[in-house]
């Protein structure tokens, strides 16, 4: 009996070994050192380094979805837009809800694989847009809002919240875990017109179809919620993009500060498959808490509560890149609400997608179009390149289009 104890006891600490030298090695491997206090620091700064600890996650989603890339990206890639698709002065967005299970879901899945950093699956209520060029019927750009994180101090110090406040109200408030444009638009300052679009009268209408008169899974209560405000954060911190949205004196998108620094990004998720199941064995609670009404943070409490099992303090979830935090009110009251829990919206300013669309085109896409002419060049191989590690299924994809283009040219 004490041989079989004397094992298992080997065993526990071997794993638990294994693990932190894994995590170890992969935050030296990103460029990270440890503080004195525990923290993480990494040396230099800008989007580079950013984007560099985002390389690890990124690479490992791509190859995830190498078999999705493989048998759809053929079929999907005529919806994406080259350069000479685009006509400037003729850009007109429209927005189209996803539904699970169909192929705008697969292509809105398939665009969000190229960007540099790997987006969020959002959390509890979602609305996910694909937003259309009308001009052309190609993809321009991707919204998706969804639950906002439980604890954000600069939109609670905003709003006034206290945390009794904040528990009765944050059904008003969604977060944009994507948003932005694809290119060729991006080129032209499409992030900025797919940003404002955040708040038009088309989005709040949909948040009260579907949301409007839900009951909270954990309170039971009857929450009629008013989409009232929308957070959003720059994943690069400071945002080119996102800071000075207005339209004809109104604004889109406010600043309204920055992040502390912590997250678990840069834990991939292969790492935090081990560390979730360390805990399993361990019969910790956490390990299986991920349905909705347990909240957004779940992953990172999993992290903390892993990292504190193995012996690591909780700054190691501080890494330091602090995002930048923008809100966008919809109603003219939306504040006075918020802190009240009384009133009725006042949404009489909202503009539809299509007004937004228009005047965003002239005070941003043409005036970029004539000053930047690189656009027109944008292909489908520089698509293909956007994929990383599968940028040779995506290549192989665009010459079977290509080559399915060209007979039908010809028949």
């Amino acid at each position: 009996m004490k041989d079989i104890e004397r094992k298992n006891i080997v065993r526990v600490v071997s794993r638990e070994a294994n693990l932190k030298r894994k995590l170890r090695v992969h935050l030296r491997n990103l460029g990270f050192s440890k503080a004195k206090d525990g923290s993480l620091i990494i040396e230099g700064g800008g989007k580079d380094v950013i984007r560099t600890l985002h390389r690890s996650q990124r690479a490992e989603r791509l190859r995830s979805n190498q078999k999705f890339i493989k048998e759809k990206a053929a079929t999907l890639l005529s919806y994406f837009a080259t350069g000479a698709d685009v006509d400037p002065g003729s850009v007109s967005p429209v927005l189209e809800r996803v539904r699970a299970g169909t192929w705008q879901g697969d292509l809105f899945r398939l665009a969000s694989l190229s960007w540099s950093v790997p987006v969020s699956n959002g959390f509890g209520r979602r609305l996910r847009y694909i937003v259309w060029d009308a001009s052309n019927q190609k993809i321009m750009g991707l919204i998706a809002i969804g639950d906002p994180v439980f604890n954000l101090a600069v939109r609670d110090r905003l709003i006034g919240w206290d945390s009794k406040d904040r528990s009765e109200r944050l059904v008003n408030v969604m977060d944009a875990y994507v948003l932005g444009a694809l290119p060729p638009y991006n080129m032209l300052l499409g992030g900025k017109m797919v940003a404002c679009l955040l708040k038009s009268r088309d989005v709040f209408n949909d948040f009260a179809e579907v949301y409007g008169g839900t009951t909270g899974i954990i309170s039971g209560k009857e929450k009629n919620a008013k989409l009232l405000a929308v957070s959003t954060s720059s994943s690069m911190g400071r945002s080119s993009v996102y800071n000075r949205l207005k339209l004809e004196g109104e604004s889109y998108l406010d600043p309204i500060g920055y992040t502390g620094g912590w997250g678990h990004f840069h834990i991939p998720d292969r790492l935090f498959l081990e560390l979730r199941d360390y805990l399993r064995d361990e019969g910790h609670s956490y390990a299986d808490l991920h349905r909705y009404g347990q909240g957004p943070n779940w992953r990172m409490r999993t992290t903390r509560a892993a990292l504190d099992a193995l012996g690591f303090k909780a700054d190691m979830l501080r890494h330091g890149i602090q995002r930048q935090v923008f809100i966008t009110l919809l109603a003219s009251n939306s504040i006075e609400i918020l802190q009240s829990g009384v009133g009725v919206p006042d949404v009489s300013a909202l503009a539809s997608v299509e007004d937004i669309g228009a005047l965003a085109r002239d005070r941003w896409i043409v005036p970029r179009s004539k000053r930047r002419s690189e656009f027109r060049s944008w292909g489908f191989t520089d698509l293909a390149d956007l994929f990383g590690n599968q940028s040779a299924k995506m290549r192989a994809a665009a010459f079977e289009l290509e080559e399915s283009t060209i007979a039908s040219a010809e028949g």
